[in-house]
């Protein structure tokens, strides 16, 4: 940035800059929706469903992988895949740390996850396990987000109809192969397919909550907290005591 634009009292010396911006086209996407110029900004808008399905997930146009990060972006100035991906490996060591030093119900649930990581160099491998033993951390248990199947082919509507808020991996028993398909749905109804791992997944997921403004899932809450104040950076200092214990640990130094 150039020292001229820098602002004064800002944490990163561009926070206002940023905020203002996202105000603007804020209001600049209300202006197209009001001149009913632009199809994308009303097809997941409240006042364009019957009275029946007026709550925000009710019949989301399914996006893709690129249209979530482009929205993601849009709305945070942020970008989501690749900051996500980036701060969990930034992060990865020291959570490890962390959660190893863990005993009792943490090092009993996460043993064979971090068994899995320790055999493995697969990055991919490796961020997903840290995603499981960092829930389990958190005291949310992995099934309420990532729910792995063999097969769904026989239930697979059941299930989805009883998933408000989940991801749904099938095929994935071998942690060596990558998984059949994996999928987000919201409020029962697939919105993504084909993610190509479950931290994309997880990004997407999260990504998808957030430029949606829906409300965390009270069994996800401290894990996507976790995502939005610690590894995206967004929403300002404010934690729960649980994340900001958590979140202090990561940036403590080892020699203290």
């Amino acid at each position: 940035m150039h020292p001229c634009l820098r602002e004064p009292g800002s944490f990163n010396e561009s926070y206002g800059w940023k905020h203002r911006i996202k105000i603007k086209m804020a209001n600049y996407r209300t202006q197209l929706k009001a001149h009913g110029t632009s199809a994308e900004l009303t097809v997941n808008s409240l006042k364009s469903k019957s009275r029946e399905e007026a709550y925000p997930a009710k019949k989301v146009k399914r996006p893709r992988r690129a249209e979530i990060n482009a929205e993601f972006m849009r709305v945070t100035t942020v970008p989501l895949e690749t900051k996500f991906l980036a701060q969990l490996d930034k992060h990865s060591s020291k959570l490890l740390e962390v959660i190893r030093s863990k005993g009792g119900r943490v090092k009993e649930q996460t043993t064979r996850t971090l068994q899995v990581l320790d055999e493995t160099v697969d990055i991919t491998i490796r961020r997903e396990c840290i995603l499981k033993s960092l829930m389990i951390y958190l005291g949310e248990p992995v099934e309420h987000l990532i729910k792995e199947n063999q097969d769904m082919q026989e239930n697979e509507a059941d299930q989805l109809e009883q998933a408000t808020m989940a991801i749904f991996v099938t095929g994935g028993e071998d942690p060596s192969h990558p998984p059949k398909d994996i999928k987000i749905v919201i409020d029962g109804k697939q919105v993504l397919n084909e993610a190509p791992s479950v931290p994309t997944a997880v990004a997407m997921f999260f990504g998808l909550t957030y430029a949606l403004n829906l409300k965390y899932p009270k069994n996800l809450q401290y894990t996507l907290e976790f995502v939005q104040k610690v590894l995206m950076e967004l929403g300002g200092k404010k934690m729960s005591p649980k994340v900001h214990r958590l979140s202090t640990q990561l940036y403590m130094d080892p020699f203290i």
